[in-house]
């Protein structure tokens, strides 16, 4: 409930017109039923046509104003539900983007998008139908019953006593049934998920003539999320017929005990038939409960999930702080920040924080540590180095090593348990969030390009960088050339996450959109792999123009000889550093590798200077 309301208060002002514009429109249709008693009792059983005129064109121009007004509800009922869906979708979205990695990963992208589409709609749709149809349902139940009181004490009787079974029947449908299309929504979690991957696979899924094998994946998922759906929907089904089975047995009772009490002379036919109309009008709202019970039971699943992603924590490191204090760690900052301290939402402020500008570049790891939430083993043990302001320093190791973890790390997409990491001398806890990473170009192991022109993804790095500053970092990633033999040069069009665009091509362009930013510290995660060594080498040259560190993650020697040192990890700990020829006296490993690579010939190789 909390939701709805947070989200519907700025429309208030809509909401309540459109219910007092519903409560008209009941009124109407519960006077209506007395207007026909009236015309009945004062007019056709004393067979006086003027009364039956007069209470006919009543009752006629009282339809006309029901009807309208009903038309002008469903408008403002319209509009309010639609901003309700907008505004709860832009929440999501804000929610999604504000998250942390560790937070994020616990969510499926399936899901995510469940949520922000199909969850939603449920949601839209339950406070259209609230402000249209669900309140007016049980407002004509009590309204219907309380006017037929006035009419007839004793004929109305009937209708008293099943009011609190329906009710109790009600509250146990709805109960089960939100269990029941929770599990539906889950299922349909599924059933985005591997569409997703499909649509996304689609060229593999051809190459290696899979379909017949995804078609059957799809099809199981398929057929689960229609067995929840129909299980859920029986059990809402089913409640109908005994809703309407207990109506029209009051019904019967009514017309059998009217008239005995006309008989007896205690009752007159008009109030009888009021009486039976206000029971009609009842048992019509009855029919419409069924499918608002299964709208109710699917929206209350949906608030559930919803709620869930808007109640998780922000872009907040999580708990990373906490564990260092808690483990006596030495290098854990201030006890403000350690519990959380105070936060600025959109700057990444917090208590502790400063607000120096990084400057040089100058990177050190003391002692860090992590793991990923819910495994036992550390992605990265004890791991310390330092690297000074505008080195290029490589990163090797194999499959699952930790590189990417600890690129990671810097621009604290995840925080390290124990260990404090430092650029010029600082914490990073210490600066805000935006500073830091305002600082640092990153360019992920997946070139991932978005909608729009080359220039629109370059300037996705720095939004107001100028046409030459777009120019010159299209030129030091060396995809400037390609980019002037297009037809429309900078304003060329990508496809779908480029797909234009060779597998090289996308890389280079990540990397100017790294460079437009002018970062202090360049993260490169393995993002020339695609590149030819001519190629890569002069885009390490150009590197030099930019007066950043540089991290480069490399299987290629080549590429980690021309850095001024080298990491060396194997299963998450530093095995060993230096620069090339220093790694070929002193790491097996890295001889190893070499070997692999170029042959035993190379360990006696002249490589050129690093730097």
């Amino acid at each position: 409930m909390k939701l709805f309301w947070t989200y519907l208060k700025p429309h208030r002002k809509a909401a309540a017109i459109a219910l007092l514009l519903l409560i008209g429109e009941l009124a109407v249709e519960l006077w209506h039923p007395l207007l026909m008693a009236r015309l009945i009792n004062d007019g056709i059983m004393t067979g006086d046509m003027s009364v039956v005129l007069w209470w006919g064109a009543v009752m006629v121009v009282t339809a006309l104003a029901g009807f309208a007004t009903g038309i002008v509800n469903s408008v403002y009922a319209a509009r309010v539900s639609q901003n309700f869906g907008a505004d709860v979708r832009n929440a999501l979205f804000d929610a999604v983007q504000s998250f942390s990695l560790a937070r994020f990963d616990r969510y499926s992208a399936a899901t995510l998008m469940t949520r922000m589409t199909s969850d939603v709609t449920q949601l839209q749709n339950i406070v259209f139908m609230g402000l249209r149809i669900m309140i007016r349902s049980p407002i004509m139940i009590v309204g219907g019953i309380v006017m037929a009181l006035t009419v007839d004490v004793k004929l109305a009787f009937a209708l008293v006593v099943l009011a609190p079974l329906l009710l109790v029947l009600l509250v146990i449908v709805v109960n089960k049934g939100f269990l029941r299309f929770r599990l539906v929504q889950e299922k349909l979690d599924a059933v985005n998920g591997i569409l997703r991957e499909n649509l996304a696979g689609m060229r593999l899924i051809k190459a290696f003539v899979r379909f017949g094998r995804e078609i059957s994946r799809f099809g199981a998922a398929n057929r689960e999320l229609t067995d929840r759906t129909v299980s859920a929907l029986r059990l809402v089904e089913l409640t109908l017929p005994a809703l309407l089975l207990l109506m029209n047995a009051s019904v019967v009772f009514i017309i059998w005990f009217g008239s005995r009490q006309m008989d007896a002379h205690a009752a007159n036919v008009g109030d009888v038939v009021a009486v039976v109309n206000y029971a009609t009008r009842i048992t019509g709202a009855l029919s419409v409960v069924s499918f608002l019970v299964t709208s109710f039971s699917r929206a209350r699943a949906s608030a559930a999930r919803v709620s869930e992603v808007l109640a998780a924590d922000r872009d907040r490191p999580e708990g990373a702080e906490e564990r260092t204090a808690a483990a006596g760690d030495t290098t854990a900052p201030a006890a403000g920040a350690a519990a959380g301290g105070s936060r600025n939402p959109e700057s990444g402020l917090r208590s502790g924080t400063i607000e120096r500008v990084i400057t040089d570049g100058e990177l050190v790891f003391d002692r860090v540590t992590f793991r990923y939430p819910g495994t036992k083993e550390p992605a990265l043990a004890n791991i310390s180095f330092a690297v000074k302001p505008g080195q290029k320093v490589a990163i090797m190791g194999a499959t699952g090593a930790g590189k990417s973890t600890l690129f990671q790390l810097i621009p604290r997409l995840y925080e390290p348990e124990r260990g404090e990491i430092r650029i010029d001398g600082v914490d990073i806890r210490r600066y805000p969030v935006q500073t830091l990473r305002d600082s640092i170009g990153y360019v992920p192991q997946e070139s991932l390009l978005f909608s729009g022109t080359i220039a629109d993804n370059i300037r996705w790095g720095k939004e107001d960088a100028s046409d030459a500053e777009v120019a010159e970092a299209a030129g030091a990633a060396q995809i400037e050339a390609t980019i002037r033999n297009l037809p429309d040069g900078y304003a060329t069009r990508l496809g779908q996450k480029g797909v234009n665009l060779s597998g090289g091509q996308k890389q280079r362009l990540s990397v100017a959109r790294a460079l437009v930013r002018k970062p202090k510290l360049l993260l490169l995660d393995d993002s020339t792999s695609a590149l030819d060594a001519a190629t890569e080498a002069k885009l390490l040259d150009a590197l030099d123009g930019y007066a950043c560190t540089t991290l480069i993650i490399t299987q290629k020697i080549g590429t980690a000889a021309a850095c001024d040192t080298i990491l060396l990890l194997e299963e998450g700990r530093l095995i060993a550093s230096g620069p090339h020829d220093e790694l070929l006296k002193e790491s097996e490993l890295y001889r190893r590798i070499v070997a692999s690579q170029y042959g035993k010939e190379a360990l006696t190789h002249v490589w050129p200077a690093s730097g």
